[in-house]
């Protein structure tokens, strides 16, 4: 009996469920022109996960890559959220690298 795909499938089931205060945290704490970035660090980790050996190590590099990629697209949506009231508003949001540009760019959704 091979218990690889069941134990991987609980694992990224944990990774996702961490996904969701990673963007709760994220807007609240630097606002949605951080997707840039968190795109970036996903699509790193993606790519990342080709290169290694180890397949447990492998698998857990494309899940959490996969997890920072869809956070990217849930970063705009958490704002409006913010905005209606469901979660807390915080006016001393950090600024990220770029914000000037990045305000240009049209934040990704699913």
């Amino acid at each position: 009996m091979n218990i690889f795909g069941l134990a991987i499938g609980l694992v990224t089931l944990g990774i996702i469920g961490l996904g969701f205060p990673l963007v709760i945290q994220t807007e609240r704490r630097g606002g949605y022109l951080w997707w840039p970035y968190m795109l970036a660090v996903g699509v790193l980790l993606a790519i990342g996960s080709l290169f290694v050996g180890n397949i447990w190590v492998s698998a857990l590099l494309g899940a959490v890559g996969a997890t920072f990629a869809w956070g990217s697209t849930e970063l705009k949506e958490q704002a409006v959220r913010t905005e209606v009231g469901w979660y807390p508003f915080n006016d001393h949001k950090v600024q990220p690298p770029l914000a000037e540009i990045i305000k240009k760019w049209k934040a990704p959704h699913l």
